[in-house]
C-alpha cells in the first residue's frame, strides 16, 4: 500500500538542482524533449553553443546554454525556421539578442507545411542509427513528407489546369 501512496508523477532529472547547476546531455534532452544527438547536431551547427566538457568528453550545459538551446528549439520547431535562418538571426543579433526575442516575441504564425518539414530534416543531417532513431521520429518525420508531398501534388494540378 505503500506504492499507492507515491506520486505517480515521475521525476525529472535534475529536478533536485538548483538553477544555476550545470545539467547533463540527458537532462537537458530531456527538458527540451529532443534527442541526444540533435542537441549535439546543433552544437555543430551554432558555434555559440559551447557546453563544458570535462574528462571523457562528458558535456555540462551552463543555464545560458540552456537558455540558447531553448530559444533555438523554439525558432526551429515552433516558428519553422531553418538552420540557416537560425543561424543568421545569432549572427545579425547575437546569443542574448536571440533569447530576449523568443521571451518577448509574440506567437508566430502557423508555419507551412514545407516549414515544418524542413524544421524537422534540418535536425535530422543524415540517416541515424538504428540504436538512436526511436519510432516516434520516424513517424513524425514520415507525417510531415506526406503533408508536404499532398501539398505538392494539389500545386501540380494546379500548374497542369493553369497550362490547359
Amino acid at each position: 500500500m505503500a506504492e499507492a501512496a507515491q506520486s505517480v508523477e515521475p521525476r525529472r532529472r535534475g529536478a533536485g538542482k538548483s538553477a544555476s547547476a550545470f545539467r547533463t546531455i540527458s537532462e537537458v534532452a530531456g527538458e527540451l524533449e529532443v534527442p541526444q544527438h540533435v542537441l549535439r547536431f546543433w552544437e555543430s551547427k551554432f558555434i555559440q553553443v559551447k557546453p563544458m566538457k570535462r574528462g571523457g568528453g562528458r558535456r555540462y550545459y551552463r543555464p545560458e546554454d540552456i537558455d540558447l538551446l531553448r530559444s533555438i528549439r523554439e525558432l526551429l520547431y515552433t516558428d519553422g525556421y531553418t538552420i540557416k535562418g537560425v543561424q543568421k538571426l545569432l549572427r545579425e543579433g547575437g546569443v542574448k539578442a536571440l533569447t530576449e526575442r523568443q521571451d518577448s516575441a509574440p506567437p508566430a504564425a502557423e508555419p507551412t507545411p514545407i516549414d515544418r518539414t524542413e524544421a524537422i530534416v534540418a535536425t535530422h543531417p543524415g540517416p541515424a542509427p538504428a540504436a538512436v532513431a526511436d519510432a516516434s521520429e520516424a513517424a513524425a518525420l514520415k507525417a510531415a513528407l506526406v503533408e508536404v508531398l499532398g501539398e505538392l501534388e494539389r500545386i501540380r494540378r494546379r500548374l497542369r489546369d493553369a497550362l490547359e
